[in-house]
């Protein structure tokens, strides 16, 4: 195992030690609750609370976008499992403003079913808590609503967040996010298999000059499994699948982000974007603000996922509006 850790069922505790260490300026721990994370730069003035979460070993999603009109917590489950409900209901406790709180997270069946516990439980207390699934991945499922949340979790968390430091309220938050999550479409390749800090082993096996478009954050199945190609031929293909279900046509504009997931050098994220960009102008699409970087990871997984973002002026004003995170930022 290439990891530098100490026990590995210690893993997540201490991460997120050392996380609320080095970033003190942006967040803490909830009372009481070490999995969750609250942001120390909350508005004052009581607004919509935007609450993100899931399994861990995606860093810096979740944890890393809590900060000033950003996320106002985070919910952290062990690797790769959801959170239970009780740290779900804490962060709700914790941030809540009178004005309603927004979960959002990934279409996984075990963080649908912990949140939605949670909300059951602030409902209780008569805290008004609302749910986005985020369905951004295309090859995951051919309806919609069963489709995973991969790297787009970060545009759709960004769009509420917007939408909530305007002063919008809860339905009117809902609406944006859910509005973000329609035009969000997002598929990868993996080329490596991440490794668990508890066993030191692959999550799934995977020979070395192996390469599977589709796959999942997890590992779930992907299109087939092939010879690693060059960039240019991998993301034509990855491309193809997300203008097909786009149907994208000249003159629309587009957001982009190229998303690491883990082990994939920024060399190679950048060579993937400039086909990404040759490709869109190609086609007469406008790109607005791209984004390259490890965004939504896989612990060490050799890979990167392309995410396309349908604009008009209402989402251009969304993912434009400032917010500073350790992680993320708009000036």
């Amino acid at each position: 195992m290439r990891r530098l850790v100490n026990d590995g069922y210690e893993a997540v505790e201490e991460m997120l030690a050392g996380y609320v260490a080095a970033q003190g300026k942006y967040v803490d721990f909830a009372e009481n609750d070490k999995r969750v994370i609250v942001s120390k730069q909350m508005s004052e003035e009581p607004r919509v609370r935007i609450i993100v979460g899931g399994g861990s070993g995606h860093e810096p999603l979740f944890l890393g976008y809590v900060g000033k009109d950003f996320a106002d917590a985070a919910v952290v489950g062990n690797i790769n499992t959801s959170p239970s409900p009780e740290p779900c209901y804490n962060a709700v406790k914790a941030v809540d403003s009178g004005k309603g709180c927004l979960y959002m997270y990934g279409n996984y069946a075990g963080d649908v079913m912990n949140f939605d516990m949670g909300a059951e439980m602030a409902a209780d207390d008569g805290i008004r808590v609302e749910t986005v699934l985020v369905t951004d991945d295309i090859y995951s499922a051919e309806n919609v609503e069963d489709r995973r949340g991969v790297a787009g979790d970060l545009i759709v968390f960004k769009a509420a967040a917007s939408a909530a430091a305007k002063g919008l309220d809860l339905d009117a938050v809902k609406q944006a996010a859910e509005k973000a999550n329609a035009n969000t479409f997002s598929m990868g390749v993996a080329l490596s298999s991440s490794t668990l800090p508890v066993t030191g082993k692959a999550i799934f096996e995977m020979k070395e000059g192996e390469m599977e478009v589709g796959m999942g954050i997890h590992g779930e199945p992907g299109i087939k499994r092939t010879s690693i190609e060059p960039a240019d031929k991998v993301v034509d293909q990855i491309m193809g699948y997300l203008i097909e279900e786009m149907k994208l046509t000249a003159d629309e504009e587009v957001h982009v982000l190229i998303n690491g997931l883990g082990g994939l050098p920024v060399m190679d994220q950048y060579i993937c974007y400039r086909r990404v960009d040759e490709i869109l102008k190609e086609k007469g699409v406008h790109i607005h603000n791209p984004l390259v970087g490890n965004y939504a990871t896989s612990m060490d997984m050799i890979g990167m996922s392309i995410t396309l973002v349908r604009l008009d002026d209402e989402l251009k004003d969304l993912l434009d509006t400032p917010c500073d995170t350790p992680y993320f930022k708009v000036d």
